[in-house]
């Protein structure tokens, strides 16, 4: 009974420090680009990977359980970062079609 409690403790601290380890890995990010169409500079919003630390092979439950957690906080940072990058694109088309000046021949 002590043994399996202490490999539930052991379970949720490997997963608590994999959420504090991992956070957040895909990032939204601003670029600026130069549109010759337009003559003017635009943004665009990408998702940028950040590597926070890294996971060395290893065989006990922890380590899996360690990595198992990664790959669902990166899934999840994913998640949230991708309709923020989208959101961000469309703000940007619409600024850039209100601005845009068409260069003149």
């Amino acid at each position: 009974m002590k043994y399996r409690i202490l490999q539930l403790l052991t379970l949720a601290f490997t997963l608590t420090l994999a959420a504090v380890l991992q956070g957040c890995v895909y990032v939204p990010r601003t670029t600026q680009v130069f549109d010759p169409e337009c003559q003017r500079v635009s943004n665009h919003m990408v998702l940028q990977e950040v590597q926070v630390a890294a996971i060395h092979s290893c065989a006990n439950e922890a380590c899996i359980a360690l990595i198992v957690g990664a790959g669902i906080f990166t899934a999840a940072s994913v998640v949230i970062s991708g309709p923020i990058v989208v959101a961000g694109n469309v703000a940007y088309w619409f600024e850039k079609k209100a601005q845009c000046q068409r260069a003149q021949p």
